[in-house]
């Protein structure tokens, strides 16, 4: 597998193109323009099987517009933040100063779900605490192995817990969630950069003790 990061949109969100040797690929949180991101596509030859939300929070969704049509199966989100994308003010764009709204998502994600496309493997944990719906994804393919955590898991903190749908409480047992996960495991998280989960185990303050 590979997996290719774009920092978009205002709050330097991380935006992911995951793909195989097969060019079968996944996108995962189209926060902001999505130009790069595109041509990225078109320029490897690969097809977008599915957009992933790891929650519906505006910086997040924002590109949605410009990118959907290429996803051959549409777009999922957990189905705790469907709302989100069809409301500015349940996604905060409107609080961003950017009213965005979009149509219903295609497919809606619960805890547990396992989807194939190509050889890879994705399985949808929730992780509610940054939002309601939030989730992470755990991507397999062979021996290679990824986790994509959206807001939910950065390097040496976690998501904001302060907006509405947030709850530290909540986001804290979520974390134990991963708990069976490798420690070699490589994290790609929302914002900021990469991590390894047995270092945020160790170092990071709001893991559960």
């Amino acid at each position: 597998m590979k997996i290719e990061c774009f920092q978009v949109g205002e709050l330097w969100t991380n935006c992911y193109v995951v793909s195989n040797e097969g060019h079968d690929a996944i996108v995962v949180d189209p926060g902001g323009p999505m130009k790069e991101v595109i041509s990225y596509i078109e320029r490897n030859g690969l097809r977008v099987a599915r957009i992933m939300l790891t929650h519906g929070h505006g910086d997040h969704i924002m590109g949605l517009g410009e990118i959907r049509a290429l996803a051959t199966g549409g777009v999922c989100v957990q189905i705790e933040d469907a709302g989100c994308l069809v409301n500015a003010s349940k996604n905060l764009s409107a609080m961003m100063g950017r009213s965005s709204e979009f149509k219903e998502a295609d497919s809606l994600l619960s805890d547990g779900d396992s989807i194939q496309i190509g050889g890879m493997k994705i399985e949808v944990i929730h992780t509610p605490g940054h939002t309601r719906g939030s989730c992470c994804f755990y991507i397999t393919e062979g021996t290679d192995v990824l986790l994509i955590s959206g807001d939910t898991l950065f390097a040496r903190s976690v998501g904001r817990t302060d907006l509405p749908g947030g709850d530290e409480a909540t986001l804290v047992e979520s974390l134990k969630k991963l708990e069976y996960l490798p420690d070699s495991l490589i994290v790609y998280p929302g914002h900021g950069p990469s991590t390894v989960l047995g270092e945020e185990r160790k170092l990071n303050p709001y893991w559960p003790r």
